[in-house]
């Protein structure tokens, strides 16, 4: 009878190869160092108002710097936490209720802000006419 190979490796509790695991952590540090770098580099330049008074340049500004950390969470979870070592179907449980969440997260900003503005929009004529007054408890009671 012949031996078959294993599908997958055998397990071995030998060091990996030194090399491969230090060039990995250098271009670990080095891709995550410059994207920090860009993130400081555009919130400084909001800090010292390079964009000017132009809402559209820092809304623009600002939604780079949330991909840029978004990117960078993604990377550190996958190096960091080995998640990018892992399944395909594992990668989807973790992320894809993430994903949900985060959509939670923008659905209920974009409803509450859809009401803020529909409030106002109403309340113009007359600000108390839609909120309610406290009374007293003797006129509450029925006679």
């Amino acid at each position: 009878m012949e031996h078959q190979q294993l599908a997958s490796p055998e397990i071995s509790f030998a060091p990996a190869h030194r090399d491969d695991t230090v060039r990995r952590i250098w271009k670990t540090t080095i891709i995550l160092s410059v994207i920090t770098l860009i993130e400081l580099a555009l919130g400084f330049g909001l800090a010292k108002e390079w964009y000017g008074e132009s809402h559209g340049a820092i809304l623009f500004v600002k939604g780079v710097i949330c991909i840029l950390s978004l990117a960078k969470a993604f990377y550190i979870v996958s190096i960091f936490m080995h998640l990018g070592d892992e399944i395909r179907n594992l990668i989807m449980t973790i992320v894809v209720p993430l994903l949900l969440f985060v959509w939670f997260i923008a659905a209920f900003l974009w409803d509450g802000d859809s009401w803020r503005s529909l409030r106002k929009t109403y309340n113009k004529g007359n600000p108390a006419k839609h909120e309610q007054v406290a009374r007293p408890a003797s006129e509450g009671t029925l006679k």
